[in-house]
């Protein structure tokens, strides 16, 4: 009976959500990247937890996932991840979550047992697939080719089919390695490119392309949006809304829906005023 009320809850809260979304991408898929940031091999198994916090909350909200690019790290964790979540609103719901996000534990890689602060860095991007054109001047890009590395890489072949593009004019950088061929890594390369630059332009309200700049904040302290801290207390804490669970293995294991709410709910808000 408890079982059923609860899913009743959930549901009318997701309806509740769904009103919320109105943003011209809202709708779409999403690409979502994790980068480690500072805090050495900490950061990166950081990065890894908060790809795996993703992965369970997508599944949870019955989202579709496919890994594109990973950049396994030497020792621990990873540099990267890039994931598409395909799914009714998966951009709208996922949006919120750009930002830095800021780890506070005990390290179990420091021989001291000493606290360790890491940080990695989020950015989701709604897919714009093929509906919008996006003039690039090839003249504009550098486009590299290497082994692809990591399990997928691995396994799925032994040339060097991973493909990396820079947009030159706003240093953004794209990867993929995940597909079975270089030509297939370049034309989804060049997707999530397209699909960068045209969430960068609106939001700068630029139609020339050379206009823009990437995005040159960095994930470490003062600039993350987010706190999880598992010693000597445990609490996740969104710095923008406020929201906070104590349960930091719920959110962890994909539980995020309080902080993706209270975003959209704020964001709502602000529009009116």
């Amino acid at each position: 009976m408890i079982r059923g009320f609860d899913r009743i809850k959930d549901e009318l809260e997701d309806l509740k959500t769904g009103m919320l979304l109105s943003g011209k991408y809202d709708s779409r898929d999403a690409i979502l990247s994790i980068h480690s940031g500072t805090g050495g091999v900490d950061a990166n198994d950081w990065a890894e937890m908060l790809e795996r916090m993703y992965l369970r909350y997508s599944e949870k909200k019955g989202f579709k996932t496919k890994i594109l690019d990973r950049q396994d790290d030497v020792d621990y964790g990873i540099k990267s991840s890039t994931i598409l979540v395909q799914g009714d609103n998966a951009y709208g719901m996922l949006k919120s979550e750009t930002g830095v996000h800021r780890l506070v534990r005990i390290s179990p890689f420091n021989a001291m047992g000493k606290r360790q602060t890491s940080f990695a860095a989020v950015e989701v991007v709604p897919d714009i697939g093929d509906d919008i054109e996006v003039n690039i001047n090839p003249q504009d890009l550098k486009i590299d080719t290497y082994r692809s590395g990591g399990a997928g890489g691995q396994h799925v072949n032994t040339t060097d089919s991973a493909v990396r593009i820079t947009h030159l004019p706003t240093g953004i950088v794209v990867t993929c390695q995940n597909e079975r061929s270089q030509i297939m890594n370049r034309e989804v390369a060049m997707k999530i490119l397209v699909s960068k630059l045209t969430r960068l332009a609106e939001e700068e309200h630029k139609e020339n392309l050379n206009e823009i700049k990437g995005d040159q904040s960095m994930a470490t302290w003062g600039s993350q949006i987010r706190n999880y801290v598992f010693q000597p207390y445990t609490l996740v804490k969104d710095t923008r809304t406020g929201a906070e669970v104590g349960n930091v293995d719920a959110v962890m294991d994909g539980d995020i829906d309080v902080f993706v709410r209270a975003k959209l709910s704020q964001d709502a808000q602000e529009a009116i005023r």
